[in-house]
C-alpha cells in the first residue's frame, strides 16, 4: 500500500482484504467499474481507499470502524506512515483522512460561506491572519484565507496538527520563546507566526478534518469573548462541512 496526500493507495490484494471477497472477485469489480481503479505502468491495478470504503457501505460491509480495517492498515504499513502526524493514534488518523477524502473538500475552489467565516473570526480577534484548513497526510491546505497569501504548508510544520492533537481549542501565545515551534520556518521566516489560536472543524462523525484559526505577528493573548467567538465561528464551520455529508 502506498499513500497520496490525502487518500491512501491500496492494491488488489490490499481492497480484497477490506472488502472480505476474492481477489479475483475484486478483479472482476474492478474491470466492470463497479470499483473504480486504473493501473500502473507496470500493468498492476490500483484504486483508492475511499472507493473501496464507499463499495463496503453498499456492500452492507462495516465502515472504518471495523477493527479488521485497522489491523490491515497497520499491518500494511500505512498507520505507521500516519503516526504522530497529528499526534493521533494510527487508526484514529486513518478513519479521519478517509473522512476528508469522502468529504471533497481538499483543492475545491473559494467559498463564501468559509471566506466570510475567516473575514469574521480576523474582526473579531483582531488578528491580521485567518485561516480555514484541512490536513491531509503531508500539507496542510487551506479552504480559506485571510492575510496570508500562500495556500498551504508542510503538515510537518502545522500548528493546526498540534491543535488536532489537543481535539479542543489550542492556543500558543509566542510561538518564538515555545520550544515546539521557536525554529520553526513559518516562525523563523514569512509569515513570521508568533500568536496561533485553533479550534478543530469536524465532520457528522466528529472527525477532526482541520481547524478555524487566527494568526498574529506579535504575541498575544485573546479574551475569554474572543475566544468564544472563534469556537462559535468554527461551529458554523463545522455545521456546513457536517450539511455536506
Amino acid at each position: 500500500m502506498s499513500t497520496t496526500d490525502d487518500d491512501p493507495i491500496l492494491t488488489t490484494r490490499d481492497a480484497a482484504h477490506l472488502l472480505g471477497v476474492a481477489v479475483s472477485t475484486v478483479q472482476i469489480w474492478m474491470e466492470s467499474g463497479a470499483l473504480p481503479a486504473w493501473k500502473t505502468p507496470g500493468g498492476h491495478r490500483r484504486v483508492r481507499l475511499s472507493a473501496v470504503l464507499q463499495l463496503r457501505q453498499q456492500r452492507g460491509a462495516p465502515g472504518m470502524d471495523n477493527p479488521d480495517v485497522h489491523d490491515h492498515l497497520h499491518d500494511s504499513g500505512h498507520g505507521a506512515a500516519h503516526t504522530g502526524a497529528a499526534g493521533l493514534p494510527a487508526p484514529a488518523e486513518s478513519q479521519r483522512l478517509a473522512a476528508l477524502a469522502a468529504s471533497s473538500l481538499m483543492d475545491t475552489p473559494p467559498e463564501e460561506v468559509f471566506d466570510r467565516l475567516v473575514r469574521l473570526a480576523a474582526q473579531v480577534t483582531d488578528c491580521p491572519m485567518a485561516l480555514v484548513t484541512l490536513l491531509g497526510t503531508q500539507r496542510q491546505w487551506f479552504k480559506a484565507r485571510v492575510g496570508v497569501d500562500i495556500t498551504e504548508t508542510p503538515r510537518a510544520l502545522s500548528f493546526c496538527s498540534h491543535a488536532l492533537a489537543a481535539g479542543d481549542t489550542f492556543v500558543v501565545g509566542d510561538a518564538a520563546s515555545d520550544p515546539r515551534f521557536a525554529g520553526n520556518p513559518l516562525v523563523t521566516g514569512e509569515p513570521h507566526i508568533r500568536f496561533y489560536a485553533g479550534v478543530p472543524l469536524e465532520d457528522a462523525q466528529g472527525r477532526l478534518l482541520g481547524t478555524l484559526c487566527v494568526l498574529d505577528r506579535e504575541p498575544r493573548r485573546l479574551r475569554e469573548r474572543e475566544l468564544r467567538a472563534l469556537r462559535e465561528l468554527a461551529t458554523i464551520a463545522s455545521d456546513e462541512i457536517k450539511r455536506r455529508d
